[in-house]
């Protein structure tokens, strides 16, 4: 099942480097490179694109061949799912941190749960606490404002 996948992960790759090989040489070039991050939403000046084509460019004749496409697609799907398991991560801790089922922290769930960590705080030192990161000033923390503590 794994190879079946693989296999039809690799054809895919195959066919995106041809789409975006517009000569048909084999490699994609600094232009063609231009095109395929615009297409994926990125735009690079000259500069941006050349040190980008040149860091994944394994043979420094400053043209990407399939294998270096290959290896960036893995590097950029690694870091979407670095970026995805962090996210679970930050919502899990979340969820540990919002005992009332309300969808926010608030400073008695705060106190609870540092005090089930082996750190008790009084609940002013907790309301400080969650004031340092309660952008909107409704004296609770939101997933966002939690996420935004958690990546200090």
């Amino acid at each position: 099942m794994a190879s079946t996948s693989f296999a039809k992960g690799l054809k895919e790759m195959e066919r995106l480097f041809t789409h975006f090989d517009t000569n048909g040489d084999g490699k994609i070039s600094l232009s063609e490179l231009q095109l395929l991050m615009k297409t994926i939403g990125e735009e690079l000046c000259f500069e941006e694109a050349m040190a980008f084509l040149q860091y994944a460019d394994s043979d420094g004749d400053d043209l990407l061949d399939f294998k270096d496409f290959v290896r960036l697609a893995e590097v950029e799907i690694s870091e979407k799912e670095k970026s995805h398991n962090e996210e679970y991560m930050v919502k899990e801790a979340f969820k540990l941190y919002e005992m009332e089922g309300r969808g926010f922290i608030t400073d008695m769930s705060l106190k609870r749960m540092l005090s089930s960590l082996g750190s008790s705080r009084p609940i002013e030192q907790c309301r400080s606490m969650i004031s340092s990161f309660d952008l909107n000033g409704d004296g609770v923390l939101c997933f966002e404002e939690f996420k935004a503590m958690m990546m200090l």
